[in-house]
């Protein structure tokens, strides 16, 4: 006989038990799962001549995750990814965290000297790389301290010859087993992916996701850009940015299609637009402008495109009006998985004159319905009135945003001072709560929607002999959004031309991150001798600077 008193209603909600059977750990890698289970034989992935349905797909992921703890990796390591746009990296997106490890995509684009930094300090016990880059892989190994596996894939839309002496990835996973008993994260905080961003000082930060945010991120990427059940999806994104903002994720959420694109091109998108019945895709306003300016582009596709950074100029909207192209801009960062504030279209806006509808279209936005808050503050944290002129920094709070940097408590306490996520972006507020960004607190670049440290720019042109001073800044331009811009002074007595110093930083720096300009002029300082940047800006803008 049960003597204790009856519980109230109140204490009744709160005793109800939290179960293995009604609660659980969210982690996307159930997605594919799904997918394969409930449309096996539908194309999950084409690739040049390959096509593979979800079953297929999904027992390669498994296969993977199988032949990685056959090695001893699993809960905590790192497995890095150094491919473009291929099968092989969507496979590493649920294969590699299959079996608790993190992945790590690398921007291809980077020198080696960064590349091998990022496999030092994320501690890769492997890496995936495709033959194209394995000559850059050699450098970067050279100067690295690890030594991971390495697992070739040879890809037959675009064959190499290259080899480090590394495992070839298809006998990898042939070893691998697709009943492989691989169990989903115990906890939803576990890292499932490693990303490497820019900041502001020349080596880059290591972002850390967690299952949650991934989960939550590709939903709301399904939400924001209005993808229905099986959408086909063009990977005109990189997969190595913020893990191609979810979407790896997002498109097996709706057992979508991915369609495989190694370069971007113009008359090579349309060619697949057409065949495959792409109905989404994704990227930086200088992949717009490439797709809908391309001759080939072909009218009344239906086509949906998401891009993020700066607005697309009026011009490309026009163009894409002309295309059929929907555009839905978006924005974020990688530190909140990429994109999680969006521009709501509203339908009134449809019949606006094109110079308004531009003006609309370059807010960044409303928060997505995945993240918790989004505002823009002012010195003491208030929020700043919405008059479209106050500026403050932006802000945002949520499941989607990052673990936190990589071994960088410091930067991390900062990131996340007094309760927030601190963008670094300037923005204001509008009367209907729009958010725009106006101007960005750190010295970042972002030019066709990859980001350039400043500092690292410096750094390169002060390994000069003749440089006494450099100041980077971000120039606007009509293809890239932006490029740097270099102001330089010389030591007393020396002597260098333009075209020499940026020779000397192009030997130095990835081919983007190289300036587009040297201009040589005194660099106005503080008091203090800290360089000023905002007057360089103002010059660059108004077209009076050189």
């Amino acid at each position: 006989m049960d003597t204790n008193p009856p519980l109230s209603t109140k204490q009744a909600y709160d005793a109800l038990p939290r179960t293995e059977a009604n609660h659980r750990a969210l982690t996307p890698l159930l997605f594919v799962e799904r997918a394969a289970a409930t449309f096996p034989d539908r194309v999950a992935v084409i690739h040049g001549d390959l096509r593979l349905t979800w079953r297929q797909h999904r027992d390669r992921c498994v296969r993977l995750a199988s032949a990685l703890a056959a090695r001893g990796i699993g809960r905590g390591d790192t497995v890095a990814a150094l491919l473009p746009n291929t099968p092989a990296m969507i496979e590493c997106h649920n294969g590699v965290p299959m079996t608790g490890a993190v992945l790590n995509t690398i921007n291809t684009r980077l020198d080696a000297d960064t590349i091998a930094y990022i496999l030092d300090h994320g501690e890769a016990r492997a890496i995936v790389v495709d033959s194209e880059l394995l000559p850059l892989l050699g450098r970067a190994l050279e100067a690295a301290s690890v030594r991971p596996l390495v697992l070739e894939v040879k890809d037959p839309v675009a064959p190499f010859d290259h080899t480090l002496g590394g495992e070839d990835y298809d006998a990898f996973l042939a070893s691998g087993d697709p009943a492989f008993d691989w169990q989903p994260p115990a906890d939803e905080w576990d890292a499932i992916a490693l990303n490497y961003t820019s900041g502001t000082t020349g080596r880059p930060k290591g972002v850390v996701y967690h299952h949650r945010g991934a989960y939550l991120g590709a939903i709301g990427d399904i939400l924001a850009c209005g993808i229905p059940p099986a959408p086909v999806y063009l990977w005109t994104l990189p997969m190595f940015h913020c893990n191609g903002w979810c979407f790896p994720w997002a498109v097996a959420s709706v057992a979508g299609t991915h369609v495989c694109l190694r370069a971007v091109r113009g008359p090579a998108m349309w060619d697949l637009i057409t065949a495959h019945g792409v109905t989404h895709m994704c990227g930086a306003p200088i992949v717009l402008q490439t797709l809908v300016n391309d001759p080939n582009r072909v009218p009344g596709t239906g086509l949906v495109f998401g891009t993020a950074g700066a607005s697309p100029p009026e011009a490309v909207l026009a163009a894409a009006d002309e295309a059929g192209v929907t555009v839905r801009h978006i924005y974020g960062l990688t530190e909140c998985y990429g994109p999680s504030v969006v521009n709501e279209w509203h339908p009134e806006h449809d019949a606006l004159p094109a110079p308004e509808r531009a003006a609309l279209m370059a807010r960044q936005g409303v928060r997505y319905v995945t993240l918790e808050a989004f505002d823009v503050l002012d010195a003491n944290d208030n929020p700043v009135p919405a008059d479209a002129k106050t500026m403050g920094e932006v802000v945002m709070r949520g499941n989607t945003v990052m673990k936190g940097y990589l071994k960088d408590s410091a930067a991390t306490e900062k990131a996340f001072a007094r309760g927030w996520f601190r963008t670094g972006d300037l923005g204001v507020k509008h009367p209907d709560g729009y958010v725009q960004l106006k101007d960005r607190a750190k010295d970042i670049i972002i030019s066709g929607g990859e980001n350039i440290s400043s500092i690292e720019v410096e750094d390169a042109l002060y390994k000069h002999p003749a440089v006494a001073v450099a100041a980077v800044v971000a120039a606007p331009d009509e293809k890239w959004g932006e490029v740097p811009w270099a102001f330089v002074e010389l030591k007393p007595g020396a002597d260098a031309t333009e075209a020499e110093l940026i020779a000397h930083a192009r030997e130095r720096l990835a081919g983007f991150k190289v300036p587009k300009r040297v201009i040589f002029q005194e660099v106005p300082k503080t008091s203090t001798g800290k360089l000023q940047k905002v007057p360089l800006r103002q010059a660059v803008r108004e077209g009076s600077a050189g």
